[in-house]
């Protein structure tokens, strides 16, 4: 018999079953059941049930496990291998060829995408050639103008090609940063060259011919202040033509604070000046120093020294006793003897509001000249004497000039300045030029 792992067993030792109907069936030896009614059912085979009466029965356990069959055939059954062999991908292409989607387009979109094209590498050799173009005559400017930096090169007009095989620029802008000029480094000049023609192309370049050109020239404060600052003087700006220079300027070992005003203006046609006014240095709160031989210029006392000066009497008393300052302010002799002892009459003599003007006007270097104890004993150093003398107004005026000439242009032609304005930033100089010619061999 075909035995399966969900087959239950139908014989159990020791176990006795009962009917509640009253009939019962009892298994003493496991072979056989017995009933109490006197019944007998004997398996001794283990394949069925024998009573003694000759009757076999099937047992219904069998049965389902015949239906059931194994569940362990469903994994254990190997199925056929239905694989076919590997081989590698083939790459080739078909023998058809396809349809190339460019040949499928009409005549007129063909030609349209053609020029496109034709237009798209015209477009980028044209910009090739100017950046070229450009670039060399950057180059050839710096050498010409013997510069530290190459310029800045802007061809105007497009396409650039067309304008070079005619050998004509309509607009070409050129900004040449710190040109040296003089004393002074110009900030930037720009210029704007109009109606350019190139000798030669550019392919045997030999020079070029301006038709017109105008631009301007920025004097730069920030850069004047840091050429010119060894002084420590700074310049601003005050209306249209006025510059204001402030600072401090070493003198005999002492930092005095000088003060000036600068008017620019034009010097010919290739040069500005200008004109140095109103320069004064303050030795502290005691005295100014103003360079020249005016009445108002020299070394005088400060309006505060000077009120000052009147309650010191040992100080006034050293003034009236040199004859030179006597003279200077005017007073009678009997008054100043008279002064000298009685401190009463020396304060009458100075308490008028006229002799603080008088002080004021006395200038120290011509009374000092022979009496170099009184700056001391005025409290001012005697080597001032010495360092002052020696700045004089065109000296001073010399550290403060702002003037300045073009820088010569490479070529002939006419360059000149139109006006000067002085702005916020710095001084703007405009100019023009006609006829300007420049060779590539002068």
């Amino acid at each position: 018999m075909r035995t399966t792992p969900h087959r239950i067993s139908t014989q159990h030792p020791d176990s006795v079953y009962e009917n509640r109907s009253g009939e019962g069936y009892e298994n003493r030896s496991g072979e056989g059941y017995e009933n109490r009614s006197g019944d007998v059912y004997d398996n001794r085979s283990g394949d069925g049930y024998d009573n003694r009466s000759g009757d076999v029965y099937e047992n219904p356990y069998d049965e389902l496990a015949a239906l059931a069959g194994n569940p362990l055939d469903e994994f254990l059954h190997e199925e056929p291998d239905d694989d076919e062999d590997w081989a590698p991908p083939n790459h080739r292409r078909s023998g058809r060829r396809k349809r190339n989607r460019f040949a499928g387009l009409p005549l007129a979109a063909k030609m349209v995408v053609l020029l496109v094209v034709a237009a798209a590498f015209l477009g980028l050799g044209d910009r090739w050639a100017l950046l070229y173009t450009e670039h060399e005559a950057a180059a050839k400017l710096k050498d010409a103008m013997h510069l530290s930096a190459a310029p800045e090169v802007d061809i105007d007009g497009f396409p650039f090609l067309t304008q070079a095989l005619d050998e004509r620029l309509d607009t070409v802008r050129i900004t040449v940063p710190d040109v040296a000029a003089d004393r002074v480094s110009l900030a930037k000049v720009g210029a704007t060259a109009h109606d350019v023609r190139i000798k030669g192309g550019l392919l045997d370049f030999k020079g070029a011919e301006i038709g017109s050109m105008d631009g301007e020239v920025l004097l730069s404060f920030d850069d004047l202040n840091r050429e010119l600052g060894a002084s420590q003087v700074t310049f601003t700006a005050r209306g249209h033509d006025r510059v204001i220079a402030r600072g401090t300027l070493p003198v005999a070992g002492h930092d005095l604070r000088v003060a000036a005003e600068a008017r620019i203006q034009r010097s010919g046609d290739h040069g500005i000046a200008t004109r140095i006014g109103g320069m004064r240095l303050d030795i502290g709160d005691l005295a100014t120093y103003r360079p020249g031989t005016g009445p108002d210029e020299g070394l005088h006392l400060s309006r505060k020294s000077a009120a000052q000066l009147r309650h010191e009497t040992d100080k006034l008393k050293a003034l009236f006793r040199v004859d030179a300052v006597v003279e200077r302010l005017g007073v009678p002799d009997s008054a100043v003897r008279a002064a000298l002892r009685n401190e009463r009459k020396l304060a009458e003599l100075t308490g008028s509001p006229h002799f603080v003007q008088k002080l004021m006007k006395l200038n120290l270097i011509d009374v000092a000249m022979g009496h170099p104890w009184l700056l001391k004993k005025l409290g001012l150093d005697p080597a001032l004497l010495d360092g002052l003398t020696e700045l004089t107004r065109p000296a001073l005026a010399d550290r403060l000039s702002l003037g300045f000439q073009l820088p010569k242009l490479p070529g002939t032609g006419d360059v000149r300045l139109r006006d000067v304005k002085v702005e916020k930033d710095g001084i703007r100089v405009r100019l023009s030029g006609v006829g300007l010619t420049f060779d590539k061999n002068p």
